[in-house]
């Protein structure tokens, strides 16, 4: 893994100067990928590390506790993500109390300067930030001019008439659109992460799963889909799977289990990675197993039938 670090104090990771790029970064769709390419560019012509400076748990999240927001990816995703755009630097800034009441100046003066000694910073369209999200571009180029950066704002990033971001993919996968999505993302939208062990009930019943654990977060779809497992073989591997909180066997926590197609094997502990075909319905409570294996024979032949006209993508960043 390349250099990360956590807080807005401490040493600089890049002393001889940076060129930083600032954002929630939640999906790494098509404006962020504009976003970091640029920054990632223009480190690449002064001879300076890119440096990706995100949030965790974002701002939206941390504001809104009771109700947490969908995410689209996890933290681990969107650092494999950034690393592969490019960065040799990320800042991934615990958002706690003491963060989301810093004022803009001083997020200035203490993390794109002091921390990053950045000689450049690139914001998306309408990027604000600081306390009471009082700082812009504006601010940035003012203060820069002072301190001795320069900032930049890039163009919105247009699909279909429209601008590409978090919110328009959240809509899509919550439609169960993922041509709009994939679209919008430029590549298939996938959930990765390791293997862990559930209730193994889908065993008892003849349906096995593979599961993955969103880590806390609220995931954008809810359902059943036809989906393509990766990392599990040479070929991406056909299943169904459930994402949800499992309401028939009391579960609580969003669980992404993935029956894969007759597949004999241990993948407890393996990193997998889910890529979302086609929605079938949405999650429901059975008044009973039968009547749960009985719908669950169903889906499973829906989805053998449209991932026979399917092709998969590698769904990396």
């Amino acid at each position: 893994m390349k250099p990360l670090f956590r807080d807005a104090d401490g040493r600089a990771p890049s002393p001889q100067g940076s060129v930083a790029c600032i954002g929630a970064f939640d999906g790494l769709h098509l404006g962020h990928r504009a976003l970091v390419g640029r920054a990632v560019a223009r480190a690449r012509a002064l001879g300076l590390p890119a440096v990706a400076l995100s949030f965790e748990p974002l701002p939206r999240e941390f504001f809104a506790r009771d109700a947490k927001p969908p995410r689209l990816m996890l933290p681990r995703a969107k650092l494999e993500g950034l690393y592969a755009l490019g960065c040799d630097v990320i800042g991934l800034l615990r958002f706690n109390a003491r963060l989301a009441a810093m004022p803009a100046e001083d997020f200035v003066r203490k993390v794109l300067v002091e921390r990053l000694h950045a000689r450049e910073v690139w914001v998306g369209p309408e990027f604000r930030f600081g306390k009471g999200r009082a700082g812009d571009i504006a601010l940035l180029k003012a203060m820069g001019a002072e301190l001795g950066f320069t900032a930049h704002e890039i163009e919105p990033v247009q699909l279909a008439g429209e601008r590409v971001s978090s919110t328009r993919i959240r809509t899509a996968l919550g439609n169960g659109d993922f041509d709009t999505a994939a679209r919008l993302l430029g590549r298939p939208y996938a959930i990765g992460g390791h293997v862990v062990r559930g209730q193994q009930l889908g065993r008892t019943l003849g349906y096995p799963t593979a599961n993955l654990r969103y880590g806390g977060k609220t995931p954008a779809l809810r359902g059943i889909y036809a989906t393509w497992v990766h990392g599990v073989a040479d070929r991406p591997w056909p299943s169904v799977s459930s994402f949800g909180t499992r309401p028939t066997v009391f579960g609580v926590d969003p669980l992404l289990e993935a029956h894969l197609f007759d597949f004999d094997g241990d993948l407890y502990g393996r990193r997998i990675e889910v890529e979302f075909v086609a929605r079938l319905r949405d999650e429901e409570k059975f008044p009973d197993l039968p009547t749960m294996v009985a719908q669950i024979k169903r889906d499973d032949e829906q989805a053998r039938a449209i991932l026979d006209h399917s092709t998969p993508q590698r769904a990396t960043a």
